[in-house]
């Protein structure tokens, strides 16, 4: 990736069909234009700002081989169309000399889209203006208080151009924007974190994330020593969202299918069907989602359960329903196993909406505050950190609590805890969430340098189970 500003002499939709006219093989062409602007700041001081642009070509070809189609697949930074010939050889001979692919499928058809003609959408500093003037009275604000501020802004900007020998030419743009505020006693002794997600900045209110962050820091003024054990747990949007993303990111029908996920119901079944919760719990996913708005088809090569795409590049993405009412109803399938299974291929929107009232209701629960007040004894945990993956087959997940748990009596938070290593299962939570509150608009913590769309509900788990305490801070 570069620092420059210029776009090349060539546009983007010409070096694409420069590849296009390249290729001797049925093949895809993606062109993606990032924008990019950044700011940092360490201990209430602005310390780095930066722009960036850089534009990369892909080339997906596929070519009979013995027993079916390959695919080669081939990715560069370009600057201009002379640089394209070699990108497309370098495909067509991967894919000649490739094994067949068990996902192969005929490339997507159609026909060239509105909008394809148009330039790249993009970024600068400037979007930050404002969040930087915020910030600088949120500084003043911390230093009177003795608390350090530190954190991170970006927004991204990408331009998808995508065209293919059987006729497509589409374009989506996706700007992505998130803000990281971590603040700290003077003493290093506590620290507390905040988020928010934004499409261009215009919605970030660093005054109202500083002013939680200082309460929390407040809370912190008091220790409060915990031992491991099953926990009344309260756990805001954000750590929820980091919950269920990994959900569905492992919510693969094949998988399910041959026994090698927690949505397998064996001998070839799935759990399709089966209520997951008992309460109305929605989970759903739809590229025209407003505030949330995704490109409204495939672009990416692989998703993270390792579903293949490369051979579905240009589907439109439906909005799918994963969970209704607390149901399973549809599981992550591309079109090689849809048309094995005699179903519908299902790629996932870059979004993730869960709410307790159904796909089309307002949303009628309670606020975490609200939530809060009507503990009689629990955690608060607001940050779940280093997820990891223990027991697929139960999507047993752990991890450690980080910048902020406390301890909830009498509906007022009593002091910060010491930080756990926790055990749990997404799938199994949402069979014993008790309580489930207003969704709103939210950024997760572990995830959110990929996956920063979401929608989610502060809730409720009787028994959420703190393994170990954990000696991090």
């Amino acid at each position: 990736m570069s620092d420059t500003t210029s776009t090349g002499a060539a546009t983007a939709q010409e070096l694409v069909e420069a590849a296009l006219a390249r290729t001797t093989l049925p093949a895809v062409v993606r062109l993606t234009e990032r924008w990019e602007a950044n700011l940092r700041w360490a201990a209430n001081e602005l310390t780095t700002n930066g722009e960036m642009h850089g534009r990369t070509l892909t080339v997906v070809a596929t070519a009979p081989v013995e027993g079916g189609t390959a695919v080669g697949t081939v990715s560069q930074e370009v600057a201009g169309t002379d640089e394209v010939a070699a990108v497309v050889a370098a495909a067509e001979q991967a894919a000649r000399s490739g094994p067949p692919s068990e996902n192969a499928a005929p490339l997507v058809t159609g026909d060239p889209s509105q909008g394809f003609d148009e330039p790249p959408a993009t970024t600068g500093i400037e979007v930050l203006g404002r969040l930087a003037q915020s910030l600088g009275e949120a500084f003043a604000a911390a230093a009177g208080a003795g608390h350090l501020l530190y954190g991170f802004a970006e927004h991204v900007v990408t331009t998808t151009y995508l065209g293919s020998t059987t006729g497509l030419r589409l374009r989506g743009v996706q700007p992505t924007g998130r803000f990281e505020l971590n603040g700290k006693t003077a003493d290093l002794s506590a620290s507390a974190w905040v988020g928010a997600p934004s499409r261009d900045f215009t919605d970030v209110d660093v005054a109202a994330l500083y002013g939680e962050l200082r309460t929390r820091l407040g809370w912190a003024a008091t220790r409060i020593d915990l031992p491991a054990g099953r926990y009344e747990t309260l756990l805001p949007p954000g750590a929820v969202a980091d919950l269920l993303i990994y959900l569905l990111w492992t919510a693969n029908a094949r998988d399910a299918e041959e026994g090698r996920n927690v949505f397998s119901a064996g001998d070839g079944r799935t759990r399709l069907g089966e209520r997951l919760a008992p309460l109305p719990l929605t989970l759903r996913s739809d590229p025209a989602q407003p505030g949330l708005e995704t490109v409204p088809f495939v672009d990416q090569l692989q998703s993270g359960d390792g579903t293949s795409w490369v051979f579905d590049v240009g589907l439109p993405v439906p909005a799918t329903t994963w969970v209704d009412g607390g149901v399973l109803t549809e599981l992550v399938r591309n079109r090689a196993q849809a048309t094995a299974t005699g179903t519908a291929p299902t790629p996932p929107a870059d979004n993730l909406v869960v709410t307790a009232d159904g796909p089309d209701g307002p949303g009628t629960g309670a606020t975490l505050e609200e939530m809060v007040a009507r503990t009689e004894r629990g955690l608060l945990v607001t940050c779940l950190w280093y997820i990891r993956e223990v027991d697929p087959e139960r999507l047993l997940l752990t991890g450690l609590t980080r910048d902020g748990v406390y301890l909830v009596e009498d509906g007022e938070v009593k002091g910060a805890v010491n930080n756990f290593r926790w055990n749990e299962s997404p799938v199994e939570l949402l069979g014993r969430i008790s309580e489930v509150g207003a969704s709103e608009a939210t950024l997760c913590r572990e995830w959110n340098d990929f996956y920063n769309r979401t929608v989610m509900p502060p809730v409720r788990v009787p028994d959420f189970n703190m393994s170990t305490v954990s000696q991090a801070s």
